[in-house]
């Protein structure tokens, strides 16, 4: 497997589980780190199993966030397994994992143990409050994360339920923030030799992400919540729908933008109508704002609108569904739809890209990743650790691999 990539050279061991660990170590392994994955033996990692669609009992999920991984079983229960992790950690940069806190201090390998080791390793946790305070001990999914930190509450329409978005947000989230905390930790470890633990919690980065609702609470006692397709006092920025039913995304809500806007449509005058003069203004009469773009919108179709808008200066696009996405012609440009071949079901599946692009050392997808767990278990343990096969074997036997 050729890598490339600004972190070839990077060795990472994976030690969790589902998604925010997962993704974690697969925006590590899109930048050319070398990902080794754990898997208990005879318990492989769930998101195997995950995905809607499914071809010869195959899902993909599993080809999104195991891709550039190797796989290797590895009980940590055991002294066999612990000791196992501890030579790889001797021989790695970074360890991430996403139990619930305590689990590996449990299996006597919390970072002081790791430490000993290789004063160098990086111990990136991921879980759902962090590592400490009162909620620590409790385990936490991306669902009560996102309520918790309050990002439910401003989900959905006025007076409604919360719904959440079809994904699970607060693990990416929180992954993201894991694998940027690794790169800092990284690039301090250069400067000092030394490692250290970068502690990522679905809540708080949930709550990373909310913007200035917490100065607005604190200083004017605003409570934001849901505003539907819109954000409430930025005007115009909404859904409009066009003349065939769908529905054509307008942001115009900066001034330079809104007096472009004005001119696309015909209606220069409102650019400097008193109601919508300014940022501000535009918000105070937003319901009236919208009435007015919604109308011209309705008269128009949704190429013709975007067309019209774009040409103009004006940020307009569709709302598009997957279908829709995997045609794209600036995504296909720019490599952001990529086929890897998965050996499961022996054809290419597409994926996304890797974000972001550089422009020396851009990272890759290189393949689709393991097809079984212990897929790697002869190259890393015999050819990184040393390991016979007769040894191998008897690890096997003892329940260890």
């Amino acid at each position: 497997m050729s890598v490339t990539g600004p972190l070839d050279g990077v060795r990472v061991i994976e030690v969790g589980t589902l998604i925010s660990g997962p993704f974690a170590g697969r925006l590590l392994g899109d930048m050319g780190a070398e990902v080794i994955k754990i898997e208990p033996p005879g318990a492989p990692d769930p998101l195997r199993t995950w995905g809607q669609a499914e071809l010869d009992g195959h899902h993909f999920f599993w080809t999104v966030h195991a891709r550039n991984k190797k796989a290797v079983t590895l009980n940590l229960r055991t002294e066999g397994g612990r000791a196992l992790l501890l030579d790889l950690v001797e021989r790695s940069d970074i360890i991430v994992e996403n139990f619930r806190p305590g689990t590996l201090e449990k299996w006597n390998l919390g970072y002081d143990v790791l430490r000993e080791r290789n004063r160098g390793i990086i111990l990136v946790r991921v879980s759902g409050y962090g590592q400490t305070g009162p909620e620590a001990h409790k385990a936490g999914y991306a669902s009560v994360a996102e309520a918790a930190s309050g990002l439910r509450h401003m989900n959905g329409f006025p007076g409604g339920p919360p719904p959440r978005l079809a994904l699970s947000l607060g693990d990416s989230l929180a992954g993201m923030f894991a694998a940027q905390g690794a790169l800092a930790a990284l690039y301090r470890r250069s400067v000092t030799g030394d490692g250290q633990v970068v502690d990522a919690a679905l809540t708080e980065a949930c709550l990373a992400v909310q913007e200035s609702t917490i100065p607005d609470y604190d200083v004017g006692g605003v409570v934001r919540g849901p505003s539907g397709t819109r954000l409430e006092g930025i005007a115009p920025s909404n859904i409009y729908r066009s003349a065939d039913g769908s529905w054509v995304v307008i942001a115009a809500n900066q001034d330079t933008v809104f007096r472009r806007l004005c001119e696309a449509m015909g209606r220069p005058e409102l650019a400097t109508d008193d109601r919508f003069a300014n940022h501000v203004a535009r918000g105070r009469n937003q319901d009236e704002l919208d009435k007015i773009i919604g109308d011209w919108a309705a008269e128009r179709q949704p190429d013709d609108i975007i067309e019209t808008l774009s040409a103009a200066g004006v940020i307009a696009g569709p709302i598009n569904t997957v279908a829709e996405v995997v045609e794209d012609p600036q995504l296909r440009a720019r490599d952001m739809l990529v086929e890897h071949w998965d050996e499961r079901v022996g054809r290419s599946v597409l994926g996304p890209g890797v974000v972001p692009v550089l422009s020396e050392t851009p990272g890759t997808v290189r393949y689709a990743g393991p097809a079984a767990p212990g897929q790697h278990n002869d190259e890393v343990y015999c050819g990184l650790l040393g390991r016979s096969s007769t040894e191998l074997d008897a690890l096997r036997a003892e329940g260890v691999l």
